[in-house]
């Protein structure tokens, strides 16, 4: 099975070494950065590299397409006419629901598209940030829709398997894009929002201990992507950020009643649905 990473990554190129782990001695790289190509090919993580799609994507069986969300669509509109009959392609995104709806609208129907995405992503950026060990572990979703084969669906579940992944997920796009919207994007907008309030100052890290170093870890982030994942996901950001804002307030509230009672109970609801999740 030849299989092509579009976009070599921390991401893209972590699942190349987890293929090329796995077994999968045809594994190929896509990326427009020559110096990415090189060094993925140097520490023997593709078998063979290129800076344009033009030259290997034919010959494909399974293509993993690592960009940024809103270059998905295009790169499948400006290569759909030399994608091989029934090749397979799938994703890595963070969003699904505006993406499926962009990519539907170029789509051959000669392919087949399975929307998944690794839940264990990474702060690196670029090759240097690869490492397949991450995803040992770790959950995946695939988020499915009417126009996949079982096959098509099943082949991906096993890839991800293969490289680590313990547990894979079916859901929909909607249940996929809502939850993300809450476990992931919502922690995001926390800590930017720590790191960027006026109280920061030059003390700050006198002060600080370990929950302020984790709360704040992921605010080193990327802003282009970040960017694109927000905004194509933002109805449902949105409504998260809103529910937070009632439990936010009704904490604020009992600061301004001096309310001991129901601050405890706030407390102790937070500490056993933590115990629970873990």
């Amino acid at each position: 099975m030849n299989i092509a990473i579009v976009g070599l990554g921390a991401i893209g190129g972590s699942f190349a070494k987890g293929f090329q782990a796995a077994g999968y001695t045809n594994v190929y790289g896509v990326d427009v950065n020559e110096a990415t190509v090189k060094t993925a090919v140097n520490q023997g993580i593709i078998k063979q590299g290129f800076v344009e799609a033009n030259d290997i994507l034919q010959d494909m069986d399974v293509i993993m397409i690592s960009l940024y969300p809103n270059q998905i669509a295009p790169f499948v509109e400006q290569y759909r006419n030399v994608l091989k009959d029934g090749a397979i392609l799938t994703d890595v995104t963070g969003v699904k629901t505006a993406i499926i709806e962009k990519v539907s609208k170029v789509l051959p129907s000669t392919v087949d598209f399975v929307f998944a995405h690794p839940m264990r992503g990474s702060e690196k950026k670029g090759i240097i940030g690869a490492d397949h060990t991450r995803f040992i572990g770790a959950n995946a979703l695939i988020t499915t829709i009417p126009t996949n084969k079982e096959a098509s669906l099943k082949l991906i579940e096993k890839l991800y398997k293969e490289v680590g992944f313990d547990q894979v997920t079916r859901v929909s796009p909607e249940k996929h894009d809502e939850q993300i919207a809450y476990v992931s994007q919502l922690i995001h907008v926390l800590s930017v929002a720590v790191v960027n309030s006026t109280q920061a100052s030059e003390e700050t890290l006198m002060f600080a201990g370990n929950s302020f170093q984790e709360l704040t870890r992921i605010a080193d982030i990327n802003a282009d992507l970040w960017s694109e994942l927000f905004l194509n996901n933002r109805t449902a950001l949105l409504k998260s950020i809103e529910h937070f804002e009632i439990e936010l307030d009704a904490l604020k509230y009992t600061l301004e009643e001096n309310d001991d009672k129901e601050l405890k109970t706030i407390f102790s609801r937070a500490a056993n649905k933590r115990r629970e999740w873990y």
